[in-house]
């Protein structure tokens, strides 16, 4: 079995600390339908300033094709942005990545959290809509989609929200780690 690996070996090769590793996932189907607004108003944009014949003069039509443009690509980002996110815990942090290309991305450390808790039922009302939110009372979350969530409270009395799909062993891990951390 030389192509397997065990479990310990590959954090090894990784350099990942020992403990307790997880990975979860979570995503919003429904922001799909908002990329292809997105980009149907670019792809309107783009048809305005190639084909369409304008009589009415240059700047009616740079403002048609200039909003269509700056429209889509605001909704095109914001919603692919956060269509997903992936979180990783692990001994030294847990890392949030949004989107594909994983940004905004968020890494706190451990040796900044008290407490971490598993938070049955967030919805993006309770924070003003999907996306990366601040509220004062609050503090900061990702949220992608209503559902099961991580919130740590931060040394500084500060609090992170995350939704992620089977929040509750994210909990168990960044526990784990948070009282190794205490010894």
């Amino acid at each position: 079995m030389a192509g397997k690996r065990n479990v310990s070996t590959l954090l090894l090769m990784t350099g990942h600390p020992p403990g307790p590793l997880w990975a979860g996932r979570a995503s919003n189907r429904v922001q799909w339908l908002l990329a292809a607004i997105g980009a149907a108003c670019l792809a309107l944009g783009i048809e305005l300033a190639v084909d369409y014949a304008w009589t009415a003069g240059i700047i009616p039509l740079l403002m048609s094709v200039i909003g269509c443009l700056a429209v889509g690509l605001l909704i095109l980002y914001g919603t692919l942005a956060f269509v997903h996110v992936a979180v990783t815990v692990d001994a030294e942090a847990m890392e949030v990545r949004c989107g594909h290309i994983g940004v905004p991305r968020r890494r706190i450390r451990l040796t900044e959290v008290t407490s971490a808790e598993f938070v049955p039922s967030i919805t993006p009302q309770q924070w003003g809509g999907w996306g990366h939110r601040w509220r004062p009372e609050k503090g900061t979350a990702i949220i992608v989609r209503r559902g099961e969530g991580v919130a740590l409270v931060l040394v500084d009395g500060k609090r992170f929200t995350v939704t992620v799909d089977d929040a509750e062993n994210a909990v168990r891990v960044i526990r784990t780690h948070l009282r190794a951390l205490a010894r």
